[in-house]
C-alpha cells in the first residue's frame, strides 16, 4: 500500500510548495510511482511548481463527486516518468466534501501508487484539517526566522492534535551566515519546532530560474538544492542518507 504525506507550514513564505514538487519530483526520479495533490482550493499554484499548468485539467473534487474515476482526473508530467498531478479547485470549501467519498478517493491513491504529497494550505484552518484527514505522515516547513519557527512548532501541535504521530522538519532556505548572525543553529530550529529532521535545503537562487524557465529542478541545468531535496526524498523512502552539515 502506498504512503500519503502531507507537507504543512505555519505561514506563508516557507517555500512549501515548492518542497512538495521537488520531494515528489525526487521520488518519481527515484523510481516510485508519485502523484501530488494541491489541497490549497481557491490560491493553487502546485501546478506551476511541478512545471504541469498546461495539464492541469481536473480536481480532486472530480474524482470525490464521482465526475470521473482517479486515473482519468490525474495529469502525468511529460518530462518525469512516474509523477502525476491533481488539482485543487478553483472553488469551493472544504465544508462541503463528502469526507466518505475522500476517503474512498485515498484508498485508491494508496492501491495505485507508491507515494501521494499533499500541498496543504498555510494556517491552521478547515482546508489544513481536510489535508490531514487521511494521511500517513506530516512533513512541516520551516525557515530560520523566528515567527516561522514558532508557527511551525503551533502546527505540528495542530497536526498531532488531529492524530498524526509521524512528522519530520524539512528546514528550507537555509543561509548559514544569516543563522550565524543570530547565533542560530539547526538545533536549535529542530527544538523550537519539536519535530524531528528529514532534511536541509540551501538557499537556492536556481529554484527562481528552474521555475521561470518552466523547468522541474531536478533536471534544471544547476541543480545545487535538487540534490538536497533528493537526499531528503531517499530519507522518505526509508533509507539512511547522512545530513549536510551548515555550520
Amino acid at each position: 500500500m502506498g504512503k500519503v504525506i502531507a507537507v504543512a507550514s505555519g505561514k506563508g513564505g516557507t517555500g512549501k510548495t515548492t518542497a512538495v514538487a521537488a520531494l515528489s519530483s525526487c521520488l518519481a526520479v527515484l523510481g516510485h510511482k508519485t502523484l501530488c495533490i494541491d489541497f490549497d482550493a481557491g490560491l493553487r499554484n502546485l501546478d506551476l511548481a511541478l512545471c504541469m499548468t498546461d495539464f492541469a485539467i481536473m480536481d480532486y473534487m472530480d474524482v470525490v463527486s464521482g465526475r470521473l474515476n482517479l486515473t482519468a482526473a490525474c495529469s502525468e508530467s511529460s518530462a518525469i516518468p512516474n509523477l502525476f498531478f491533481l488539482s485543487a479547485p478553483s472553488a469551493g470549501v472544504p465544508e462541503d466534501i463528502d469526507k466518505a467519498a475522500l476517503d474512498d478517493m485515498f484508498e485508491e491513491i494508496r492501491r495505485d501508487f507508491d507515494y501521494c504529497l499533499i500541498d496543504a494550505p498555510a494556517g491552521l484552518g478547515s482546508g489544513f484539517k481536510l489535508a490531514h484527514s487521511n494521511v500517513d505522515m506530516t512533513i512541516i516547513v520551516t525557515t530560520g526566522d523566528i515567527a516561522s519557527m514558532r508557527d511551525c512548532n503551533r502546527t505540528a501541535s495542530a497536526v498531532r492534535q488531529l492524530g498524526v504521530t509521524n512528522l519530520r522538519l524539512l528546514v528550507n532556505r537555509v543561509i548559514p551566515k544569516n543563522l550565524k548572525y543570530i547565533k542560530t543553529t539547526i538545533d536549535d530550529i529542530i527544538d523550537t519546532v519539536g519535530v524531528q529532521l528529514l532534511g536541509l535545503i540551501p538557499e537556492d537562487r536556481n529554484v527562481f530560474l528552474a521555475l521561470h524557465e518552466n523547468i522541474p529542478l531536478i533536471l534544471f541545468r544547476k541543480r545545487a538544492s535538487a540534490y538536497d531535496y533528493l537526499d531528503a526524498a531517499r530519507r522518505i523512502t526509508g533509507e539512511d542518507v547522512p545530513l549536510q552539515q551548515y555550520k
